[in-house]
């Protein structure tokens, strides 16, 4: 009896513990949320979503942040695709081609452990050094670079894990069919295909926000990036660079920056599930 109720003491403790911690999620994330808008809403306008900094727009005069939004947008879309296209035929010959009790398998699972964990700065570094070599300047092409580095493992670890989802019927039935591998990876594929789609969102949702990577590599400029070699503005740096200026306005023009750079996550993380959702409702 005593036994019975140290485990229902226990249950109850544990569901205290996880509903505190979901609170204490839930509370820090719409505090975030509030801070951003209470202080970026007054400062945000068409002008500043429209235009690119004018003389003096880091010291309070007019001007806005379209560089910076393109720049975003352009560094994580292409970083993102490249890592989509090298991430997927990595983990597919991981958990196709090799076995998973392999040496090869599990040192590579390893390494992309490794690498996932590795701070953006770290990145941010070494490809700094590879474009020296190379000699390419602190440009949009140098980002690219960068933040593909950076999103490689996002991709290779998440599908590996999605893969692990996978009847093991579903696999036995391909090769029964006589499905060579290549076949037999596509049906993987369409199956775990709506989780593709978190791992794409994954890999956007850290390319978009990194500064530290984006610093040593892609620079900084005012104009709107039109070239791979030229510099290009994100909005991470911008919020970086009008948050540590002393002037009040610009400092509000920070969390404005902020705003844009969360409504577009947030318009990325609807879209991904609604296709999600339709991908889910075609399976059934």
């Amino acid at each position: 009896m005593s036994n019975i109720k140290s485990r229902l003491r226990q249950e109850k403790i544990a569901k205290v513990l996880m509903q505190a911690s979901g609170i204490a999620i839930t509370g820090s994330l719409f505090l975030i949320i509030g801070i951003i808008l209470y202080k970026g809403i007054p400062y945000i306008s068409w002008e500043m979503i429209t235009q690119t900094p004018q003389g003096g727009f880091y010291i309070g005069k007019s001007g806005g942040i379209l560089n910076a939004i393109l720049g975003s947008l352009y560094l994580a879309g292409a970083s993102t695709l490249l890592a989509t296209l090298i991430g997927i035929p990595i983990s597919i010959y991981l958990n196709v081609y090799l076995k998973s009790s392999s040496f090869l398998a599990k040192a590579s699972k390893l390494l992309f452990d490794v690498l996932f964990g590795i701070p953006s700065i770290v990145y941010g570094a070494i490809a700094f050094s590879l474009m020296v070599w190379l000699g390419i300047r602190a440009s949009l092409l140098g980002g690219i670079i960068t933040i593909t580095l950076l999103t490689i493992p996002i991709v290779v670890r998440t599908i590996d894990e999605l893969m692990k989802t996978v009847p093991e019927d579903l696999k036995n039935v391909t090769k029964a069919l006589g499905a060579t591998k290549w076949e037999a990876a596509l049906v993987l594929i369409k199956y775990i295909k709506p989780g593709i789609f978190t791992a794409i969102l994954l890999a956007f949702g850290r390319a978009i926000g990194d500064v530290a990577g984006v610093l040593l590599t892609t620079g900084f400029s005012d104009n709107l990036p039109k070239y791979l070699d030229e510099p290009a503005a994100t909005l991470p740096l911008a919020i970086f660079f009008q948050l540590s200026s002393p002037i009040p306005e610009v400092q509000g023009r920070a969390y404005a920056s902020a705003l844009v750079l969360t409504a577009i996550i947030l318009f990325i993380v609807i879209c991904t599930h609604i296709l999600a959702a339709k991908q889910k409702k075609h399976k059934l």
